[in-house]
């Protein structure tokens, strides 16, 4: 983790909150009958999430500081029926590695497979989070990465996916598609 991270983490957040109230942004969107892609998971929205949403899985991806106090642990969320998956990926900087974005995309098939709602939340839902979702989408309706992003984009039209979560998500594009071509 990056002092520069830590230190604009509270700032941002701050700012998230604000377009909440100021715009027409929304803390989490349904991107489909599996997928919810949100913002840091507050605690206050705990009933909603499981109650109403039928949130069964949690996929984070946050540094452990983004989330101390603000968000359930582990230990909570299962004390809700909820399965949190930890994918720590620096926020600004980073995008999800290869592995993570095949653990993150399994947990939601697996959920998918049990008809429930998994969260894929960052700080913002806007990055990191959404470019796991994209593999998801990907792997799930056989798209292209541009036809993914585009349709999150729909859903939740302030995703930032720069270079480095581009890149990513093509790589993954490309393994599954070499996966398949040797599967003949």
């Amino acid at each position: 983790m990056s002092l520069l991270t830590k230190v604009l983490f509270y700032p941002t957040l701050g700012y998230n909150v604000l377009m909440t109230y100021v715009s027409s942004r929304r803390w989490y969107d349904r991107i489909d009958e599996t997928v919810l892609l949100g913002a840091l998971p507050l605690r206050s929205w705990n009933k909603i999430l499981v109650e109403e949403e039928n949130v069964r899985g949690i996929v984070s991806l946050t540094e452990d500081f983004e989330t101390e106090g603000i968000t359930n642990s582990t230990e909570e969320w299962k004390s809700l029926g909820v399965e949190q998956l930890k994918l720590p990926t620096p926020d600004f900087i980073a995008s999800p590695s290869p592995e993570f974005i095949d653990e993150g995309v399994a947990f939601i098939l697996k959920h998918r497979r049990q008809q429930n709602s998994v969260y894929v939340h960052c700080k913002a839902g806007r990055t990191r989070s959404a470019t796991i979702v994209a593999c998801y989408l990907i792997k799930v309706n056989n798209w292209d990465p541009k036809e993914a992003v585009a349709f999150i984009e729909s859903k939740r039209p302030h995703i930032w996916l720069r270079e480095k979560q581009l890149d990513s998500i093509n790589l993954y594009y490309d393994t599954l598609k070499h996966r398949k071509s040797h599967r003949g």
